[in-house]
């Protein structure tokens, strides 16, 4: 095991705790909906979905946050290009996170966080005035919506995407093991699951059951390329794209132990796997409908 990579992990985990990634409580207010897209070419009808939720081709009032990304002026501008084509005039995209941003927010309908590395994103906006005016335009009733690193953040406790000593890409979350997945503080939007993305695409079941058998008070979300959760006040969401979403429901399940080599087992999991159009209820963990 690499124990300076370990240290400087919990270090990280630290700081961000410092520095205020704090999630609001789920009723607090009276938010909007989340758009929690797992990456991938955005279909239509997602797309579609958030301008819906944000007012209309002649009401949104969009910001931009590319924070996530390498090239944030790039990213940032690639999507504000694509909005503008399909006809929605006030776009801007963050430039910073102080004061300047938090005018814009205040003015948003919808938020859009592009993808990249969802630390840089998380480390970028920790305890500033722009992310708690985002947190302000969801509780107002506004609709925030992410892909990719974008969509991680919205739960209170994130998959960086790091494995715990840092193997080689190809040897990642080869097995389902104690400690091996590094989370840190999200935005706190879900309070009660994590959300992973990219999920069947780049097969990441291994560390999504790893996390929730860890942390078996919570759901586990795995959202695939081209597919959206759509997620309303209530509670509740509907699957929206051209892929699946997997749930993992380990909170009646039998307790979970572990091998001396940390692999661990748990029996009686309850896995849902949902496709377009089918809704689920994030309170009670439950499927809304089944299909014929």
């Amino acid at each position: 095991m690499n124990h300076p990579r370990r240290i400087g992990l919990l270090v990280v985990s630290i700081v961000l705790g410092i520095l205020g990634v704090h999630p609001p409580a789920v009723a607090e207010g009276n938010p909007g909906s989340l758009v929690i897209i797992g990456g991938g070419a955005r279909p239509p009808s997602i797309t579609e979905r958030f301008i819906q939720l944000a007012g209309g081709t002649n009401g949104a009032r969009l910001v931009i946050i590319p924070f996530a990304s390498d090239n944030p002026a790039g990213s940032g501008r690639s999507a504000a290009d694509e909005f503008k084509a399909l006809g929605i005039s006030a776009v801007e995209v963050l430039q910073e996170t102080g004061e300047p941003a938090v005018r814009s927010l205040q003015q948003a309908t919808g938020v859009y966080l592009t993808g990249g590395d969802q630390k840089r994103l998380v480390t970028a906006m920790a305890g500033t005035p722009a992310l708690e005016a985002v947190r302000n335009a969801w509780r107002r009733g506004g609709v925030i919506a992410g892909t990719s690193a974008g969509a991680a953040v919205m739960s209170a406790r994130m998959i960086t995407g790091e494995e715990v000593g840092n193997p080689p890409e190809e040897n990642r979350f080869r097995s389902i093991q104690r400690g091996h997945v590094e989370l840190v503080p999200g935005f706190g939007f879900i309070t009660n699951a994590i959300v992973d993305q990219h999920f069947i695409a780049r097969r990441r079941e291994n560390r999504l059951f790893s996390v929730i058998l860890e942390n078996t008070a919570l759901l586990g979300i795995g959202i695939d390329e081209s597919t959206a959760v759509v997620v309303g006040p209530d509670q509740t969401f509907e699957v929206v794209g051209n892929q699946t979403v997997l749930i993992i429901d380990a909170r009646q399940a039998g307790k979970v132990h572990e091998d001396p080599r940390k692999h661990l087992g748990a029996t009686d999991l309850k896995v849902h796997i949902l496709v377009n159009g089918d809704r689920f209820d994030l309170r009670t963990a439950r499927p809304l409908s089944t299909r014929p």
